[in-house]
């Protein structure tokens, strides 16, 4: 890319001429009317969401490119259409810019969202662009679900195992990183031997910095686990599933689906998975603190019954895990089997909250 491509500023060219770049990234077919029309199978529910990313906010230029920017604004909504059990049909995308953004940059977003889109066929089928003070990424994704395989947060019955399909505080801790790019190092000085075993630990270090800086800025949403819950549940009619996403923690999933479902759950700590990178450098506090708080890591987490609970975590394998169980009442408890910790009841004001003092 030129010097003279590289300084052109969304101002320079005007919606009409970003709209014509922009439209690379969407099917002819489907683009360029008033509003797409999308099809859907038989016996099928639409299913819809929204999620809006504003720059300061949910990214930044310290800890986001543009692509990262893009991929992370598609995963989200994603997750939430994986969430509800469903299949993604496509997304539409509003932006809202400053005249001075660069128009590489917001290419580089669109080249992050088609990125992530690929991987589950997924279109970007129309949207709107207008003039802002601040840039905003509103999504609306589109998808499809037998009604039969609905996932709603108040089907959660006493007795359910709670599952989670992967590990939690990653994205928290790549954050940080990028945020602070000294935390977490822990190299020392001495003689040869000792300077050896220094460089090989930066070298894990460095990779291990690495996966958890990609767990924030790539998350993945879990529309793979979706076609082995439907095998393991469909020989066990009838069937409901509670659950949700852990865009905003483990602790905050599992507390709305209980007050959604008028329940209480039991948490074991030790159960809960977490990224192996956090073995060397993280205490237990820490680690704890990310994986239940931290947001972001976009796993699902699901009420089953243990049975299929047991063989859903074997089939996922690595990072998928049972953390806990449906109880009686309205307290969601921390407990540890170790008994090392006393019960701790967990509160929703931890998490994330936009609008928290």
């Amino acid at each position: 890319m030129n010097s003279e491509l590289s300084s052109l500023q969304v101002q320079d060219i005007g919606e009409q001429g970003l709209l014509e770049r922009l439209q690379r990234f969407c099917p002819p077919e489907i683009v360029g009317d008033d509003a797409a029309v999308l099809s859907t199978e038989p016996g099928q529910s639409l299913v819809v969401t929204t999620d809006v990313l504003v720059d300061g906010v949910h990214f930044s230029e310290l800890t986001t490119s543009g692509e990262d920017a893009g991929w992370r604004a598609v995963a989200a909504n994603l997750s939430d259409i994986a969430a509800m059990g469903a299949t993604p049909l496509g997304i539409t995308v509003g932006l809202g810019l400053p005249g001075e953004v660069a128009v590489s940059w917001v290419e580089q977003l669109y080249q992050g969202m088609t990125q992530c889109l690929q991987r589950y066929n997924t279109p970007i089928v129309g949207g709107d662009i207008v003039r802002s003070p601040t840039t905003t990424i509103a999504i609306s994704a589109f998808g499809q679900v037998n009604p039969s395989r609905v996932i709603r947060r108040n089907q959660a019955k006493v007795g359910d195992a709670i599952v989670v399909t992967g590990v939690h505080g990653g994205s928290a801790a790549g954050l940080q990183l990028l945020l602070h790019p000294d935390f977490g190092e822990n190299l020392s000085d001495g003689d040869s031997v000792r300077e050896a075993c220094a460089l090989h630990s930066a070298l894990l270090l460095s990779a291990d910095r690495t996966v958890l800086i990609h767990a924030h800025q790539r998350p993945k949403p879990r529309l793979d686990v979706l076609p082995i819950l439907w095998e393991i549940l469909d020989s066990h009619t009838p069937h409901s599933v509670a659950g949700m996403d852990s865009s905003d923690g483990l602790a905050d999933a599992v507390m709305q689906i209980c007050r959604a479902s008028g329940v209480g759950a039991v948490i074991e700590r030790t159960q809960i998975p977490l990224p192996k990178q956090f073995n060397s450098w993280l205490t237990q506090e820490q680690a704890l603190e990310y994986a239940l708080y931290g947001g972001e890591d976009f796993e699902l987490v699901l009420c089953l019954p243990k049975e299929q609970a047991y063989t859903f975590v074997q089939q996922l394998g690595e990072g998928a895990a049972i953390v806990g169980k449906i109880t009686d009442g309205s307290t969601v408890l921390l407990h540890d089997q170790t008994k090392e910790y006393p019960d701790q009841v967990l509160s929703l004001d931890r998490g994330f909250q936009h609008f928290h003092r």
